[in-house]
């Protein structure tokens, strides 16, 4: 379970990069978490080196997530989210359908990035501080970003995209930039992924995975890096927590993975209703003080 809280925390981070700090309503993140994880394996299986495979996992997805930005970014925000949709499903249904690319619907296996032979609890801590170590980094790049001039022309945009148009900045230009971001982030993700489950195939990556990281990053804290980590671990810990409750508890009147959908429900109703903010709300941002001369 805490090594999908690890990697499903680079996903939330590079979600709220993209709607939390720009208003990008990006709805098929799973594709580029998808390319990140094929690339990674096809990499690993011709004999590159992990760091190799993420590094291109996070090229490749950046790549195509720049090149699907190109005539997306150019609707409005409902047209967005539904093109960015329809993409994932087109891209899953491509690597499904052609064999030649990775197998296709009998998927394709991987090797881990780390493992000790003869002992699985150190394969175990060391894949977990691969992961936490990945995500740290991602965490603390994505802060310096937002936290620098660049940032502050994302959240220019999120608020009135017009006013910041007329300040003469190309709005277009950083919207693709921060798309081509956050898609290398979901990248890395899907490169940690393939290497940890070890097998991958089009049926792990259907769009319930952009809804799953939506609900992490709204009821953590658009905005907020270390909400969208805490709203990553929460989910996470329900629905991984039905699947070992299942086991444990055989006597309650309702599936627990059914259960897990609707505390998942009732809990972003509870988030929208009493704290519309998520758990974490937008911290304030740095500006550097200006200099008054004596003489003024």
């Amino acid at each position: 379970m805490f090594a999908y809280i690890g990697i499903f925390g680079i996903l939330a981070i590079s979600l709220n990069l993209e709607y939390g700090f720009t208003g990008l309503p990006n709805f098929g993140l799973v594709a580029f978490f998808m390319v990140g994880a094929y690339t990674s394996a096809l990499a690993a299986n011709a004999g590159f080196p992990y760091p190799a495979c993420i590094i291109l996992a996070m090229i490749i997805s950046a790549i195509i997530g720049l090149f699907v930005s190109l005539p997306a970014l150019r609707l409005r925000e409902d047209y967005l989210a539904i093109s960015t949709l329809a993409f994932g499903e087109i891209g899953r249904l491509v690597i499904k359908s052609e064999e030649w690319i990775a197998h296709g619907v009998w998927g394709i296996s991987v090797p881990r990035a780390i493992d000790v032979s003869g002992a699985p609890l150190l394969t175990l801590s060391l894949q977990l501080a691969l992961i936490f170590s990945i995500l740290a980094l991602c965490y603390f790049l994505v802060q310096i970003i937002v936290n620098s001039q660049f940032g502050r022309i994302m959240r220019g945009i999120r608020e009135d995209e017009v006013l910041a148009s007329s300040l003469g900045k190309n709005t277009f230009k950083y919207k693709a930039q921060v798309f081509a971001l956050g898609s290398a982030l979901a990248g890395a993700a899907g490169s940690l992924f393939a290497q940890y489950n070890r097998f991958i195939d089009p049926f792990v990556f259907f769009p319930t995975v952009t809804f799953s990281v939506w609900v992490m990053v709204m009821v953590g804290g658009p905005a907020n890096n270390l909400g969208a980590i805490a709203g990553a671990a929460l989910v996470q810990a329900l629905e991984r927590g039905s699947r070992i409750a299942k086991d444990y508890l055989p006597f309650l009147p309702i599936d627990p993975q059914n259960l897990r959908i609707i505390i998942i429900g009732v809990l972003i109703i509870l988030v929208l209703m009493y704290r519309p903010q998520g758990l974490l709300r937008e911290g304030r941002v740095k500006t550097p003080a200006l200099k008054v001369s004596k003489g003024a």
